[in-house]
């Protein structure tokens, strides 16, 4: 069986509610996985913005996550679970997650979610090297990776 990721919150290719963009209550959607490869020894999400005017912007980075994690709660405080979980930096600036957002009038932006089974259980990588730079570190370790699109538009 293949390594699926999905959300109870929005189906693949669907709109992100505006709860879950910091439009609304910028909170992380909640996020399930199956499917993981036998020999997998930890887990990275990222969640990432292709359409961005300057270019892919990064949302949220959750790496060197247990082989045992199958999801990700949805998170009332817009910072996920238990306080082991490492979050990288966001283009916003924080290490936490921060949700859609585009320019209003940019049109619809596309959302990758983004999940890799790796080979190693954790990524010796600074949490300030930001989104792009963890996904190219876990790029190093794959075994397998999942991906969930959402969509998102401002028109005000």
């Amino acid at each position: 069986m293949p390594l699926t990721l999905s959300s109870s919150a929005f189906a693949e290719g669907a709109k992100i509610p505006e709860r879950y963009t910091r439009d609304g209550k910028n909170v992380s959607p909640p996020l399930k996985w199956s499917g993981a490869p036998d020999d997998t020894r930890s887990f990275v999400l990222v969640v990432q913005d292709p359409d961005a005017p300057s270019g892919t912007f990064g949302h949220w980075a959750v790496f060197n996550m247990s082989p045992d994690t199958q999801e990700l709660p949805e998170a009332a405080s817009g910072k996920p679970g238990p306080q082991a979980l490492r979050q990288a930096t966001n283009d916003f600036g924080n290490a936490y997650y921060d949700g859609p957002q585009p320019p209003v009038g940019h049109g619809v932006h596309h959302y990758h979610f983004q999940l890799a089974a790796l080979d190693t259980p954790n990524l010796a990588i600074p949490a300030s090297a930001g989104i792009q730079r963890i996904w190219q570190e876990a790029q190093k370790h794959l075994l397998e990776q999942a991906e969930l699109v959402g969509t998102y538009e401002r028109i005000r």
